[in-house]
């Protein structure tokens, strides 16, 4: 049987690319949150495309998504080009939110509802829906997992805006308030950490499908 070689394995580098999902069809702009049936636009479905373009020479031995819908469709070109099977990581799954289900886009069904005034009492928490700091470490969780199952080579998670940026927040020591108008994770975005061994050796941030942004509907969940 063979045997792992430690000093070659701290040499071996390792990127775990973290997708976020294409424009989602979203007319009523609800904020889906872990909703199901909510699917990728048309848009949506060539954000993905541009994305698998983008990974297509890459080498990539692992495609691991969320299980909501629109993180496995974009999950799909991907693995296609690369004849892989899509794995399942729940812990790669949308942030727990109150406001699941509402149409909230730029607060308004928040401030116009005083039900909802008591939920946003502690935005540094969030008081609304899980906590940024378990949400990091889920997803720091599944960044592991994705880096030995790809050692040597390169995977692949799709997941969503809040989960992917409070990781990067973890990683940069940077607090976990701020302004999620502010957050550099547009849709189909790249941002690729490449390890040596299990150090983080650089964070890298891309958006494949940049040229089609500007065609994407704003609102909340977009």
């Amino acid at each position: 049987m063979s045997r792992s070689n430690p000093a070659s394995d701290v040499e071996v580098r390792t990127v775990v690319h973290l997708v976020r999902h294409g424009e989602v069809h979203n007319p009523d702009r609800i904020l889906y949150g872990r909703l199901a049936n909510f699917h990728l636009s048309d848009l949506g479905r060539q954000m993905a495309d541009r994305v698998a373009d983008h990974l297509a020479d890459h080498d990539i031995t692992h495609i691991i998504s969320s299980p909501l819908e629109r993180a496995r469709e974009t999950a799909g070109p991907i693995a296609a080009s690369h004849d892989l099977d899509i794995e399942i990581d729940e812990r790669a799954l949308e942030a727990e939110n109150a406001f699941e289900g509402r149409a909230v886009a730029g607060g308004r069904g928040i401030f116009r509802d005083p039900k909802l005034w008591k939920l946003m009492v502690n935005p540094m928490r969030p008081s609304w829906g899980e906590p940024y700091v378990d949400l990091a470490a889920r997803m720091q969780a599944a960044v592991g997992s994705a880096r030995d199952l790809a050692r040597g080579h390169e995977a692949v998670i799709v997941s969503h805006q809040a989960p992917i940026w409070m990781l990067r927040l973890a990683i940069e020591g940077r607090r976990f308030v701020h302004d999620p108008r502010k957050r550099e994770c547009t849709l189909a975005s790249l941002t690729s950490l490449t390890y040596r061994g299990d150090e983080l050796e650089s964070l890298a941030y891309s958006e494949p499908a940049a040229a089609l942004l500007p065609l994407a509907h704003s609102g909340a969940g977009a």
